[in-house]
């Protein structure tokens, strides 16, 4: 599960035409980031980006294996897959392929808000709010 310091700094470096990407620490891992939005990971000094129908079917036909958590977290395969050595040593192709998981997590979490934001009930309105309307709109203009 480690990730050496320099693997992930020349992962990062190759990166760099991503713009503004960052990594954090996590599980013994390392998550990538592109301005907040978590788009990958390195785990045993491999690459794995986020994956979806619209851009699995790279990997797949190149038989890259999906990312599997540790033995201790029995959560099955996620969506991430494993980046081909070549894709990582080509820059501009490592930056295409990470667009592409980039819009994914963005897809992700858009899905996510609209998942939310459906499941909530409704609010009540506060009788307060509507007992003071309901004062006001009852009012008579004065007469002058």
């Amino acid at each position: 599960m480690a990730v050496q310091a320099q693997y992930l700094a020349y992962v990062l470096e190759q990166l760099a035409g991503l713009g503004k990407i960052s990594s954090r620490r996590m599980f013994g891992g390392v998550g990538l980031y592109s301005s907040q939005l978590f788009f990958g990971l390195i785990d045993d000094d491999t690459v794995f980006f986020k994956t979806d129908a619209s851009n699995a079917a790279e990997y797949q036909a190149r038989r890259m294996p999906r990312f599997m958590p540790p033995a201790n977290r029995p959560l099955g395969p996620m969506g991430y897959h494993q980046v081909p050595v070549d894709i990582i040593e080509d820059g501009e192709s490592l930056v295409a392929w990470a667009r592409k998981s980039v819009a994914v997590a963005l897809a992700s979490q858009a899905s996510r808000a609209r998942k939310a934001k459906a499941s909530r009930p409704h609010a009540k309105p506060n009788p307060k709010i509507a007992k003071k309307k309901t004062s006001k709109s009852s009012r008579k203009p004065k007469s002058k």
